[in-house]
Protein backbone atom coordinates (compact mmCIF):
# COMPACT_ATOMS: atom_id res chain seq x y z
CA UNK A 1 0.00 0.00 0.00
CA UNK A 2 1.10 3.58 -0.65
CA UNK A 3 3.16 4.90 2.30
CA UNK A 4 1.22 8.16 2.22
CA UNK A 5 -1.98 6.18 2.65
CA UNK A 6 -0.65 4.37 5.69
CA UNK A 7 0.62 7.64 7.15
CA UNK A 8 -2.77 9.30 6.69
CA UNK A 9 -4.53 6.50 8.52
CA UNK A 10 -1.99 6.56 11.33
CA UNK A 11 -2.19 10.34 11.68
CA UNK A 12 -5.97 10.46 11.80
CA UNK A 13 -6.10 7.61 14.32
CA UNK A 14 -3.51 9.36 16.49
CA UNK A 15 -5.40 12.66 16.42
CA UNK A 16 -8.67 11.03 17.48
CA UNK A 17 -6.96 8.98 20.18
CA UNK A 18 -5.55 12.21 21.61
CA UNK A 19 -9.01 13.74 21.63
CA UNK A 20 -10.52 10.82 23.49
CA UNK A 21 -7.51 9.99 25.66
CA UNK A 22 -7.78 6.37 24.52
CA UNK A 23 -7.29 4.14 21.52
CA UNK A 24 -10.26 3.80 19.21
CA UNK A 25 -9.17 0.75 17.22
CA UNK A 26 -10.16 -2.67 18.42
CA UNK A 27 -9.64 -6.05 16.79
CA UNK A 28 -12.77 -8.11 17.26
CA UNK A 29 -13.06 -11.90 17.01
CA UNK A 30 -14.46 -13.62 13.95
CA UNK A 31 -18.04 -14.89 13.86
CA UNK A 32 -20.22 -16.50 11.23
CA UNK A 33 -23.50 -15.10 9.98
CA UNK A 34 -23.84 -15.53 6.24
CA UNK A 35 -27.21 -13.83 5.90
CA UNK A 36 -25.74 -10.57 7.24
CA UNK A 37 -22.53 -10.80 5.18
CA UNK A 38 -20.28 -10.81 8.22
CA UNK A 39 -18.29 -13.97 7.44
CA UNK A 40 -14.64 -14.14 6.50
CA UNK A 41 -11.59 -12.22 7.63
CA UNK A 42 -11.71 -8.79 9.22
CA UNK A 43 -9.66 -7.11 6.48
CA UNK A 44 -11.49 -4.19 4.91
CA UNK A 45 -12.20 -3.91 1.21
CA UNK A 46 -10.67 -0.90 -0.60
CA UNK A 47 -14.00 0.97 -0.43
CA UNK A 48 -14.40 0.20 3.27
CA UNK A 49 -10.82 1.34 3.90
CA UNK A 50 -11.41 4.58 2.01
CA UNK A 51 -14.54 5.15 4.09
CA UNK A 52 -12.59 4.46 7.27
CA UNK A 53 -9.91 6.97 6.34
CA UNK A 54 -12.55 9.65 5.75
CA UNK A 55 -14.45 8.65 8.91
CA UNK A 56 -11.41 9.17 11.14
CA UNK A 57 -9.94 12.22 9.40
CA UNK A 58 -10.19 15.22 11.74
CA UNK A 59 -8.82 17.48 8.99
CA UNK A 60 -12.21 17.24 7.30
CA UNK A 61 -13.61 20.04 9.44
CA UNK A 62 -13.42 23.82 9.68
CA UNK A 63 -11.38 24.77 11.60
CA UNK A 64 -9.10 21.98 10.39
CA UNK A 65 -8.32 19.27 12.91
CA UNK A 66 -11.26 19.92 15.20
CA UNK A 67 -13.70 17.14 14.33
CA UNK A 68 -14.00 13.84 12.48
CA UNK A 69 -17.04 11.63 12.00
CA UNK A 70 -15.57 9.49 14.77
CA UNK A 71 -15.50 12.43 17.17
CA UNK A 72 -19.27 12.01 17.61
CA UNK A 73 -19.49 8.33 16.65
CA UNK A 74 -16.65 6.83 18.64
CA UNK A 75 -15.86 3.09 18.48
CA UNK A 76 -15.09 2.84 22.19
CA UNK A 77 -18.56 4.25 22.92
CA UNK A 78 -20.36 1.92 20.54
CA UNK A 79 -19.99 4.43 17.68
CA UNK A 80 -21.96 7.06 19.57
CA UNK A 81 -20.83 10.19 21.38
CA UNK A 82 -19.81 11.39 24.81
CA UNK A 83 -22.02 12.65 27.60
CA UNK A 84 -19.45 15.29 28.47
CA UNK A 85 -16.05 16.34 27.20
CA UNK A 86 -14.16 19.56 27.99
CA UNK A 87 -14.92 22.43 25.62
CA UNK A 88 -11.34 23.68 25.63
CA UNK A 89 -8.30 22.61 23.69
CA UNK A 90 -7.67 21.38 20.19
CA UNK A 91 -10.73 19.16 19.78
CA UNK A 92 -14.46 19.74 20.04
CA UNK A 93 -16.23 18.62 23.23
CA UNK A 94 -19.69 17.69 24.48
CA UNK A 95 -22.24 18.92 27.01
CA UNK A 96 -24.96 16.66 28.46
CA UNK A 97 -24.76 14.32 25.48
CA UNK A 98 -24.81 17.07 22.84
CA UNK A 99 -21.65 17.32 20.76
CA UNK A 100 -19.91 20.60 20.11
CA UNK A 101 -19.30 21.38 16.45
CA UNK A 102 -15.93 21.98 14.85
CA UNK A 103 -16.41 25.71 15.38
CA UNK A 104 -16.09 26.27 19.14
CA UNK A 105 -19.34 26.98 20.93
CA UNK A 106 -21.73 25.71 18.26
CA UNK A 107 -24.05 22.85 19.18
CA UNK A 108 -26.78 20.87 17.51
CA UNK A 109 -29.99 19.98 19.32
CA UNK A 110 -29.77 16.18 19.40
CA UNK A 111 -27.46 13.48 20.68
CA UNK A 112 -25.36 11.62 18.13
CA UNK A 113 -27.05 8.26 17.39
CA UNK A 114 -24.93 5.15 17.04
CA UNK A 115 -23.39 4.54 13.62
CA UNK A 116 -22.98 0.85 14.47
CA UNK A 117 -25.69 -1.34 12.93
CA UNK A 118 -27.24 1.78 11.39
CA UNK A 119 -26.43 0.53 7.90
CA UNK A 120 -29.15 -2.12 8.26
CA UNK A 121 -31.84 0.56 8.24
CA UNK A 122 -34.04 0.25 5.12
CA UNK A 123 -34.94 3.16 2.91
CA UNK A 124 -37.58 5.46 4.31
CA UNK A 125 -41.20 4.64 3.48
CA UNK A 126 -44.76 5.17 4.69
CA UNK A 127 -46.41 2.11 6.12
CA UNK A 128 -49.95 1.61 7.40
CA UNK A 129 -51.83 4.29 9.35
CA UNK A 130 -49.57 7.15 8.24
CA UNK A 131 -46.62 5.63 10.09
CA UNK A 132 -43.08 5.47 8.76
CA UNK A 133 -40.14 3.11 8.76
CA UNK A 134 -36.48 3.35 7.80
CA UNK A 135 -34.16 6.18 6.97
CA UNK A 136 -31.52 7.65 9.25
CA UNK A 137 -31.06 10.56 11.62
CA UNK A 138 -33.44 10.66 14.55
CA UNK A 139 -36.10 12.19 12.25
CA UNK A 140 -35.56 9.96 9.19
CA UNK A 141 -34.54 12.77 6.84
CA UNK A 142 -31.69 10.70 5.36
CA UNK A 143 -34.23 8.64 3.48
CA UNK A 144 -31.89 6.68 1.22
CA UNK A 145 -34.27 7.20 -1.68
CA UNK A 146 -31.71 9.14 -3.72
CA UNK A 147 -28.61 6.97 -3.25
CA UNK A 148 -30.35 3.75 -2.23
CA UNK A 149 -28.54 3.69 1.12
CA UNK A 150 -29.69 5.84 4.06
CA UNK A 151 -26.24 5.62 5.67
CA UNK A 152 -24.63 7.22 2.60
CA UNK A 153 -27.02 10.16 2.65
CA UNK A 154 -26.65 10.58 6.40
CA UNK A 155 -22.85 10.66 6.12
CA UNK A 156 -22.95 13.67 3.80
CA UNK A 157 -24.85 15.93 6.17
CA UNK A 158 -22.34 16.67 8.96
CA UNK A 159 -19.56 17.84 6.62
CA UNK A 160 -21.58 20.89 5.56
CA UNK A 161 -23.53 21.43 8.78
CA UNK A 162 -23.00 24.75 10.54
CA UNK A 163 -23.16 22.95 13.89
CA UNK A 164 -20.90 20.03 12.94
CA UNK A 165 -17.92 19.86 10.58
CA UNK A 166 -18.77 23.28 9.19
CA UNK A 167 -17.57 23.23 5.58
CA UNK A 168 -19.13 25.95 3.41
CA UNK A 169 -19.91 23.52 0.59
CA UNK A 170 -19.27 20.01 -0.74
CA UNK A 171 -16.51 21.46 -2.92
CA UNK A 172 -14.53 22.40 0.19
CA UNK A 173 -14.66 18.78 1.34
CA UNK A 174 -13.61 17.47 -2.06
CA UNK A 175 -10.67 19.86 -2.24
CA UNK A 176 -9.32 18.36 0.97
CA UNK A 177 -9.85 14.81 -0.24
CA UNK A 178 -8.12 15.56 -3.56
CA UNK A 179 -4.74 15.13 -1.88
CA UNK A 180 -1.87 12.65 -2.20
CA UNK A 181 -3.00 10.76 0.89
CA UNK A 182 -6.27 9.78 -0.77
CA UNK A 183 -5.64 9.81 -4.51
CA UNK A 184 -4.35 6.28 -5.05
CA UNK A 185 -7.07 4.56 -3.04
CA UNK A 186 -9.80 6.85 -4.37
CA UNK A 187 -8.92 5.94 -7.96
CA UNK A 188 -8.71 2.25 -7.07
CA UNK A 189 -12.24 2.39 -5.61
CA UNK A 190 -13.95 4.77 -8.03
CA UNK A 191 -11.92 4.38 -11.23
CA UNK A 192 -11.17 8.08 -11.71
CA UNK A 193 -9.72 10.97 -9.71
CA UNK A 194 -11.85 13.49 -7.86
CA UNK A 195 -13.09 16.21 -10.19
CA UNK A 196 -14.82 19.47 -9.30
CA UNK A 197 -14.88 20.81 -12.87
CA UNK A 198 -18.66 21.22 -12.96
CA UNK A 199 -21.71 20.71 -10.76
CA UNK A 200 -22.33 17.23 -12.12
CA UNK A 201 -18.82 16.15 -11.13
CA UNK A 202 -19.14 17.80 -7.73
CA UNK A 203 -22.39 15.99 -7.03
CA UNK A 204 -21.02 12.66 -8.30
CA UNK A 205 -17.86 12.77 -6.22
CA UNK A 206 -19.50 14.12 -3.10
CA UNK A 207 -22.00 11.26 -3.24
CA UNK A 208 -19.01 8.91 -3.48
CA UNK A 209 -17.77 10.30 -0.17
CA UNK A 210 -21.04 9.23 1.44
CA UNK A 211 -21.03 5.86 -0.27
CA UNK A 212 -17.48 5.21 0.92
CA UNK A 213 -18.34 6.03 4.53
CA UNK A 214 -21.48 3.89 4.27
CA UNK A 215 -19.35 0.98 3.07
CA UNK A 216 -17.17 1.28 6.16
CA UNK A 217 -20.19 1.63 8.43
CA UNK A 218 -21.62 -1.55 6.88
CA UNK A 219 -18.37 -3.47 7.45
CA UNK A 220 -17.80 -6.18 9.97
CA UNK A 221 -15.47 -3.87 11.86
CA UNK A 222 -18.40 -1.60 12.76
CA UNK A 223 -21.04 -4.35 13.00
CA UNK A 224 -19.19 -7.34 14.45
CA UNK A 225 -22.02 -9.05 16.37
CA UNK A 226 -19.59 -9.98 19.16
CA UNK A 227 -21.70 -9.34 22.25
CA UNK A 228 -22.22 -11.82 25.04
CA UNK A 229 -25.78 -12.28 23.79
CA UNK A 230 -24.47 -13.23 20.33
CA UNK A 231 -22.17 -15.77 21.97
CA UNK A 232 -25.19 -17.05 23.90
CA UNK A 233 -27.14 -17.48 20.65
CA UNK A 234 -24.16 -19.39 19.22
CA UNK A 235 -24.15 -21.60 22.37
CA UNK A 236 -20.64 -20.43 23.25
CA UNK A 237 -21.62 -19.18 26.70
CA UNK A 238 -24.60 -18.91 29.01
CA UNK A 239 -26.34 -15.92 30.54
CA UNK A 240 -26.47 -15.38 34.28
CA UNK A 241 -29.70 -15.97 36.15
CA UNK A 242 -30.31 -12.21 36.30
CA UNK A 243 -29.57 -11.74 32.59
CA UNK A 244 -31.96 -14.56 31.68
CA UNK A 245 -34.63 -13.02 33.86
CA UNK A 246 -34.05 -9.69 32.13
CA UNK A 247 -34.38 -11.32 28.71
CA UNK A 248 -37.68 -12.91 29.73
CA UNK A 249 -39.02 -9.57 31.02
CA UNK A 250 -37.73 -7.81 27.91
CA UNK A 251 -39.78 -10.19 25.77
CA UNK A 252 -42.89 -10.19 27.96
CA UNK A 253 -44.03 -7.87 30.76
CA UNK A 254 -41.46 -5.19 29.93
CA UNK A 255 -42.81 -4.99 26.36
CA UNK A 256 -39.38 -3.82 25.16
CA UNK A 257 -39.50 -6.29 22.28
CA UNK A 258 -42.40 -4.43 20.64
CA UNK A 259 -40.02 -1.75 19.34
CA UNK A 260 -36.61 -3.34 19.98
CA UNK A 261 -37.21 -6.52 18.01
CA UNK A 262 -35.38 -9.38 19.69
CA UNK A 263 -36.23 -12.37 17.51
CA UNK A 264 -33.13 -13.86 15.97
CA UNK A 265 -30.68 -16.72 15.78
CA UNK A 266 -26.93 -17.20 15.56
CA UNK A 267 -27.27 -16.97 11.78
CA UNK A 268 -29.69 -14.04 11.82
CA UNK A 269 -28.83 -12.04 14.95
CA UNK A 270 -31.48 -9.57 16.12
CA UNK A 271 -30.88 -5.87 15.59
CA UNK A 272 -33.06 -4.73 18.52
CA UNK A 273 -34.93 -2.10 16.54
CA UNK A 274 -37.99 -1.98 14.33
CA UNK A 275 -36.66 1.10 12.45
CA UNK A 276 -39.93 2.92 13.22
CA UNK A 277 -40.83 6.18 14.98
CA UNK A 278 -42.57 6.89 18.29
CA UNK A 279 -43.21 9.72 20.74
CA UNK A 280 -42.36 8.24 24.11
CA UNK A 281 -42.97 11.45 26.01
CA UNK A 282 -39.30 12.20 26.59
CA UNK A 283 -38.84 15.49 28.46
CA UNK A 284 -36.51 18.26 27.35
CA UNK A 285 -32.87 18.01 28.30
CA UNK A 286 -32.51 21.28 30.24
CA UNK A 287 -28.72 21.09 29.99
CA UNK A 288 -28.80 21.02 26.18
CA UNK A 289 -26.62 24.01 25.19
CA UNK A 290 -28.73 24.56 22.08
CA UNK A 291 -31.32 26.29 24.26
CA UNK A 292 -28.82 29.07 24.91
CA UNK A 293 -29.39 30.28 21.35
CA UNK A 294 -33.01 29.14 20.95
CA UNK A 295 -34.74 28.92 24.32
CA UNK A 296 -38.16 28.33 22.75
CA UNK A 297 -37.04 25.40 20.60
CA UNK A 298 -39.35 22.36 20.58
CA UNK A 299 -38.11 19.34 18.67
CA UNK A 300 -40.87 18.06 16.37
CA UNK A 301 -38.85 15.04 15.25
CA UNK A 302 -40.23 13.07 12.32
CA UNK A 303 -43.21 15.40 11.92
CA UNK A 304 -40.88 18.36 11.55
CA UNK A 305 -39.12 16.64 8.65
CA UNK A 306 -42.35 15.52 7.01
CA UNK A 307 -43.92 18.97 7.03
CA UNK A 308 -41.04 20.29 4.90
CA UNK A 309 -41.18 17.45 2.38
CA UNK A 310 -42.07 17.85 -1.29
CA UNK A 311 -44.05 14.60 -0.99
CA UNK A 312 -47.71 15.58 -0.48
CA UNK A 313 -48.60 12.32 1.27
CA UNK A 314 -45.76 12.79 3.72
CA UNK A 315 -46.78 16.38 4.42
CA UNK A 316 -50.33 15.30 5.12
CA UNK A 317 -49.00 12.80 7.67
CA UNK A 318 -46.81 15.34 9.46
CA UNK A 319 -49.31 16.28 12.18
CA UNK A 320 -49.73 12.66 13.30
CA UNK A 321 -45.96 12.24 13.51
CA UNK A 322 -44.97 15.32 15.47
CA UNK A 323 -42.68 14.49 18.38
CA UNK A 324 -41.78 11.04 17.08
CA UNK A 325 -38.20 9.78 16.89
CA UNK A 326 -36.60 6.70 15.46
CA UNK A 327 -36.18 3.57 17.56
CA UNK A 328 -32.42 3.10 18.03
CA UNK A 329 -30.72 -0.27 18.19
CA UNK A 330 -29.94 -1.42 21.70
CA UNK A 331 -26.68 -2.98 20.59
CA UNK A 332 -23.77 -1.35 22.45
CA UNK A 333 -26.29 0.65 24.48
CA UNK A 334 -24.15 0.35 27.62
CA UNK A 335 -20.75 0.53 25.94
CA UNK A 336 -18.30 3.21 27.01
CA UNK A 337 -18.44 5.79 29.75
CA UNK A 338 -20.38 8.97 30.47
CA UNK A 339 -23.37 7.93 28.41
CA UNK A 340 -26.50 9.96 27.75
CA UNK A 341 -29.68 8.39 26.43
CA UNK A 342 -32.66 9.17 24.19
CA UNK A 343 -32.61 11.49 21.17
CA UNK A 344 -31.83 14.56 23.25
CA UNK A 345 -29.67 13.12 26.03
CA UNK A 346 -32.39 13.72 28.63
CA UNK A 347 -31.56 10.61 30.68
CA UNK A 348 -28.25 9.81 32.32
CA UNK A 349 -28.38 6.05 32.90
CA UNK A 350 -30.03 2.90 31.64
CA UNK A 351 -31.61 2.51 35.05
CA UNK A 352 -33.31 5.88 34.62
CA UNK A 353 -34.49 4.95 31.11
CA UNK A 354 -36.07 1.70 32.29
CA UNK A 355 -37.64 3.44 35.29
CA UNK A 356 -39.19 6.03 32.94
CA UNK A 357 -40.59 3.34 30.64
CA UNK A 358 -41.99 1.57 33.69
CA UNK A 359 -43.56 4.51 35.55
CA UNK A 360 -44.24 7.39 33.13
CA UNK A 361 -48.02 7.03 33.55
CA UNK A 362 -48.12 5.49 37.02
CA UNK A 363 -50.25 7.71 39.26
CA UNK A 364 -47.83 7.17 42.15
CA UNK A 365 -45.00 8.57 40.02
CA UNK A 366 -46.76 11.77 38.95
CA UNK A 367 -44.43 14.69 39.36
CA UNK A 368 -41.31 12.54 39.13
CA UNK A 369 -41.01 13.05 35.40
CA UNK A 370 -41.03 16.44 33.66
CA UNK A 371 -43.70 16.94 31.01
CA UNK A 372 -42.95 15.67 27.49
CA UNK A 373 -41.12 17.99 25.16
CA UNK A 374 -43.93 17.38 22.67
CA UNK A 375 -47.08 15.97 24.25
CA UNK A 376 -49.18 15.06 21.22
CA UNK A 377 -49.07 11.61 19.59
CA UNK A 378 -47.81 9.95 22.78
CA UNK A 379 -47.26 6.21 22.58
CA UNK A 380 -49.62 4.49 25.01
CA UNK A 381 -49.95 0.96 26.30
CA UNK A 382 -46.46 -0.29 25.54
CA UNK A 383 -44.91 1.77 28.29
CA UNK A 384 -45.80 4.05 31.16
CA UNK A 385 -47.37 1.77 33.74
CA UNK A 386 -45.72 -1.63 33.42
CA UNK A 387 -45.71 -2.40 37.16
CA UNK A 388 -42.20 -3.87 37.11
CA UNK A 389 -40.49 -4.26 40.46
CA UNK A 390 -37.09 -2.73 41.16
CA UNK A 391 -35.60 -6.23 40.88
CA UNK A 392 -37.20 -6.74 37.48
CA UNK A 393 -35.98 -3.36 36.25
CA UNK A 394 -32.43 -4.23 37.33
CA UNK A 395 -32.70 -7.52 35.44
CA UNK A 396 -33.69 -5.72 32.22
CA UNK A 397 -30.66 -3.45 32.56
CA UNK A 398 -28.43 -6.47 33.18
CA UNK A 399 -29.73 -8.08 30.00
CA UNK A 400 -29.17 -4.95 27.91
CA UNK A 401 -25.55 -4.89 29.07
CA UNK A 402 -25.06 -8.27 27.35
CA UNK A 403 -25.53 -6.45 24.00
CA UNK A 404 -22.14 -4.71 24.07
CA UNK A 405 -19.74 -5.82 21.35
CA UNK A 406 -16.24 -7.02 22.20
CA UNK A 407 -17.26 -9.62 24.78
CA UNK A 408 -14.93 -12.59 25.23
CA UNK A 409 -14.54 -15.44 27.67
CA UNK A 410 -11.73 -17.66 26.49
CA UNK A 411 -12.03 -19.87 29.54
CA UNK A 412 -15.61 -20.89 28.83
CA UNK A 413 -16.45 -24.02 26.93
CA UNK A 414 -19.28 -24.15 24.38
CA UNK A 415 -22.69 -24.81 25.89
CA UNK A 416 -24.27 -28.08 24.78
Amino acid sequence: MNKNLVSAIALSMTCLAMACQKSVIQELPEISSSSLNITGQSNLTPKELLGKMIYFDANLSEPVGRQACASCHLPDNGYSGFASLPLVGQFSGAVAGIGEGAFPGRFGNRRAPSAAYASFSPTFKMIEDNEFKGGLFWDGRATGLRLGIPAAEQALGPFVSYAEQNHPSPVAVLYKLNSPEYQELWQQVWGSPISTSNQQQIDLNYDRVGLSIAAYEASREVNPFTSKYDAYLRKQTDLTTQEKEGLAIFNNDGKCFRCHLSEGTAVNPPLFTDFQYYNLGIPKNPQNPYYAVNAAFVDKGLGGFLQTSTNAAWRSAAKNNMGKFKTPTLRNIAKGNNKRFMHNGAFTSLEQVVDFYNTRDDSKSRGRWPKPEYDDNLQKGWLGNLKLTAKQQAAVVAFMKTLNDGWSNNASAPVN
